[in-house]
């Protein structure tokens, strides 16, 4: 009993075995059959003369004049042709083409592989889809994809761009290609000079893959990855670039910029040199206008105002920077019809400014909230601040401070007029409070001026003289030659003159109506010795540049 399950075990085992061999077999013919299938065959439509050649390898038909052969869709055209009939191959001589729906290719030679439906194609090498053409003198081209490529130098051209490059690929049916190796673009728009770029000849869209440069008649775009629209005119680049025109250097992380409207933004450690006003911008983001010439500077924004080895740092919030208004800038409002039926009314809208506004107009510049001031000869804090280009004024408002070597000035507003970055002459129309500390810190006296209005007067950067008027007050500890306090001379009147020396009050002109009291050292009060506007605010003070760039 147990010698027969055995043989019937074994038995199904062989019958089992038996049908996967056979499956395996029939799986195996029915892939060769699908892949035969695949395999389109090349008809030979005519020829003005048919030879057979006998070869080791087989048969080979030779075709002579007016050669036409074909392969599903594709048109084969050429003087001669070797034709390897159980290959499938063709060896095609003088003025060869292939013909398909939407394209076309020439060449002097072409060994063309019908299985794989390769052609390599050399000699006057044509590629075309009836709008743009390829050529090169070698050209590896796929029929079925219609994929040409070449390696040994090429140019791609379309209605209004030639491209030329040392290899590249090219995709009639979705009009890409893709160009490395000294890469040129010319167009009557831009030129671009790169390593790597794609292009669409449909779309115009030219693709950035490696250092490149747009060169067009108002600026200079460098960048290595990122996009140029060059239909719109518009650059999208998403790595480290920049943007170079007669008056601006942009630099940042990020650039988008449409150079048909002029707008632009950068991000990302933003540089922005401002040429013709001679300053720099630093920021995180800048939203800038080249038709208007304006700049809107966010993210922690710096200024930089140079002259000659003298900088000038300005921190805020946000920077904006435009040319001076001119008359007749302002535009009339015009009528807009808005609403349907009943509730249809005119309504009076601002007019669209189109115009550019002029290069060489002065400009100014606007700093709002938590200003910080920077140079070697002086400091500042405010709220706000305004600079005029024209002529060089700088306006501190919103309880401005400035330190100016040993001197602090307060007031409700202070205007610097500046040479560039070189202070000329300060006013404080209102509200002037100067202070100056007296001795060492641990003593906590200071020297003090207070009246209406300031005016001071700078010589190289440090104030050199100053005019208080009126009710003009003072807090002065007098000193004799060797140094030594003498005591606090308190005095008033309605206009004063202060002289300084090595950055310190040295003498006091009083002019008119003057009052004046001197009280020894060991008799007055010092701590009570403050003028009614005092306030000593050094902990305020930028210490350093790095400050401001926190």
């Amino acid at each position: 009993m147990k010698f027969s399950k055995l043989i019937i075990k074994r038995a199904a085992q062989t019958v089992i075995a038996g049908l996967c061999f056979m499956l395996f077999i029939a799986h195996t013919r029915a892939q060769k059959k699908d892949d035969a299938a695949k395999k389109v065959p090349i008809e030979i439509l005519s020829a003005a003369v048919l030879q057979h050649v006998l070869t080791d390898s087989g048969e080979i038909n030779k075709l002579i004049d007016s050669v036409v052969m074909k392969q599903g869709d594709n048109m084969m055209y050429c003087d001669s042709a070797y034709f390897d009939l159980a290959k499938n191959n063709v060896e095609a001589f003088g003025d060869v083409r292939i013909v398909q729906p939407g394209s076309e290719a020439n060449s002097d030679y072409m060994r063309y592989v019908g299985n794989t439906k390769m052609a390599y194609m050399r000699g006057n090498v044509m590629l075309t889809d009836g709008k743009s053409h390829l050529w090169s003198e070698e050209v590896e081209y796929n029929t079925g994809t219609k994929i040409g490529t070449y390696a040994q130098g090429g140019t791609l051209q379309d209605s209004t761009t030639t491209l030329s490059s040392n290899a590249g690929t090219y995709d009639m049916n979705s009009k890409n290609a893709r160009f490395t190796g000294e890469v040129y673009v010319t167009d009557p728009k831009y030129n671009i000079i790169s390593d790597d770029l794609g292009y669409n000849t449909e779309s115009k869209l030219v693709t950035f893959f490696a250092p490149s440069v747009v060169t067009s008649d108002s600026s200079v775009l460098r960048t290595s990855c990122g996009t140029y629209d060059s239909k719109n005119e518009i650059a999208h680049f998403t790595c480290r670039s920049s943007i170079l025109n007669k008056e601006q250097y942009v630099e940042a992380d990020k650039i988008d910029h449409n150079r048909k409207t002029g707008i632009g933004m950068a991000t990302g450690n933003v540089i922005a040199i401002d040429t013709a006003q001679h300053s720099t911008l630093y920021c995180g983001r800048a939203d800038f206008n080249e038709k208007k010439k304006t700049t809107l500077a966010s993210i922690k924004p710096v200024l930089k105002q140079m002259n000659g080895k003298d900088s000038l740092f300005i921190r805020a919030d946000t920077f904006f920077t435009a040319p001076i208004p001119m008359k007749g800038d302002t535009l009339q409002p015009v009528k807009k019809t808005v609403g349907k039926g009943k509730k249809k009314k005119e309504i009076l809208v601002p007019a669209e400014d189109t115009t550019e506004a002029d290069s060489s107009r002065p400009r100014y510049v606007i700093g709002y909230h938590h200003v910080l001031i920077f140079s070697d000869s002086m400091q500042g804090k405010c709220d706000s601040i305004s600079y005029i280009q024209k002529d060089s004024v700088l306006k501190m408002m919103y309880d401005p401070v400035m330190w100016s070597r040993k001197s602090q000035i307060t007031g409700d507003t202070i205007l610097l007029y500046m040479d560039s970055s070189r202070l000329k002459r300060m006013y404080v129309p209102n509200n002037g409070l100067m202070v100056q500390q007296s001795g060492p810190e641990k003593a906590k006296i200071w020297d003090q001026v207070q009246g209406k209005t300031i005016t001071g007067l700078f010589k190289n950067n440090a104030l050199d003289s100053m005019v208080i008027e009126p009710e003009a007050q003072t807090i002065y500890y007098s000193k004799d030659d060797d140094g030594a306090y003498m005591g606090v001379n308190e005095a008033s009147g309605d206009r004063m003159t202060i002289l300084f020396k090595d950055e310190a009050m040295d003498k006091i002109l009083f002019i008119k109506d003057t009052k004046q009291k001197l009280t020894p050292m060991d008799k007055a009060n010092l701590p009570a010795m403050k003028l009614s506007r005092f306030k000593w605010r050094e902990d305020e003070r930028p210490k350093s540049l790095e400050e401001l760039f926190k």
